[in-house]
């Protein structure tokens, strides 16, 4: 994807504006807040919107769906869903605390597996997540197949190091905070409304 990829999604007769754009809620530990997400276009792959900036990407955040809407309103486009999906990431933060004592929620871990990839992209960071190879695969698909009990060892440490990777990604991603009211930009912890 070249460097103006994501912020075409809002180009007026761009190619790009056949993208269904939707409003995506995070509800983590850390950070909880609602990012807009880009489903790719034939062969595109799907993507969290990242606008360019000076130094590198950032992801523009809100409070509520009604913002995000406003937001992509403003600039030509609707959101193709009026209410948000919710990602408990929450729920799989616990799960990376105590993987021992905590059943696995597999539909968390799968939304938020989805998520983290859709969001390494957006940001042009995927080196930041963990190389996939067959051990992932195999995981995923007994992931998707509502059948992680069966993980072998390695399956499961590879899902928890991919996980912990797009924890600290999500967690540290630089955002735009009210995007277009000349908000104040941050990353991680911490960062002006990131929770």
């Amino acid at each position: 994807m070249d460097e103006t990829g994501t912020a075409d999604v809002f180009a007026a007769g761009h190619p790009r504006g056949r993208e269904h754009l939707f409003a995506y809620r995070v509800r983590g530990l850390d950070r909880s807040a609602v990012a807009l997400w880009i489903s790719g276009v034939n062969d595109e792959p799907d993507r969290v919107l990242a606008l360019p900036a000076a130094d590198r990407r950032r992801v523009p955040l809100f409070t509520t769906v009604r913002q995000a809407r406003v937001y992509a309103d403003r600039r030509g486009r609707k959101l193709d869903w009026p209410e948000a999906a919710t990602l408990e990431l929450g729920r799989v933060q616990h799960w990376l605390e105590d993987p021992v004592r905590r059943q696995v929620p597999p539909g968390a871990v799968l939304d938020a597996w989805n998520f983290f990839e859709d969001l390494a992209r957006g940001l042009g960071e995927v080196d930041r997540l963990p190389p996939q190879g067959a051990v992932h695969n195999s995981a995923y698909e007994r992931l998707f197949g509502g059948e992680c009990a069966a993980w072998t060892e390695a399956e499961q440490r590879a899902v928890r190091e991919l996980l912990t990777a797009g924890v600290e990604l999500w967690n540290s991603c630089p955002a735009i905070v009210k995007p277009g009211s000349g908000g104040a930009s941050g990353s991680g912890r911490g960062a002006p409304g990131a929770r």
